[in-house]
């Protein structure tokens, strides 16, 4: 006897829609949890901790390099000899126009920290 040659294209067909359901259920789950995280303001830390000045900096090696010598944007390593600390956080949240540098990576008692921080690097 010969078998029907339409019957595995048929289980494949079916296989695939069921995979197509289950990962839509799964994304519109997670589609509910990232807007309800977006309403209750992202994660949050623990009420008034603030993130280390080292942390804080990860998001800066992108242009300023991994040791903050420099990379597409100048280096800080030496940064507190150049600007006191009230302008490196002026420049944290306003950025410096005309430049690459944006304004408000970093806000509120990060922005203090970090400008601290950076004071410090002589």
């Amino acid at each position: 006897m010969k078998r029907n040659p339409v019957i595995p294209y048929a289980i494949i067909a079916v296989l695939g829609i069921l995979t197509m359901i289950v990962l839509s259920i799964v994304g519109l789950n997670q589609q509910q949890q990232i807007e309800q995280a977006a309403e209750n303001g992202g994660e949050q830390t623990e009420e008034g901790q603030v993130m280390e000045p080292e942390e804080i900096a990860q998001s800066c090696i992108g242009c300023h390099g991994g040791d903050l010598a420099g990379g597409s944007a100048p280096g800080l390593q030496n940064v507190g000899s150049k600007y006191t600390q009230e302008e490196i956080h002026d420049i944290i949240i306003n950025g410096i126009e005309g430049t690459a540098m944006p304004g408000g990576l970093v806000t509120g008692e990060e922005a203090e920290a970090l400008a601290a921080w950076l004071a410090e690097k002589k």
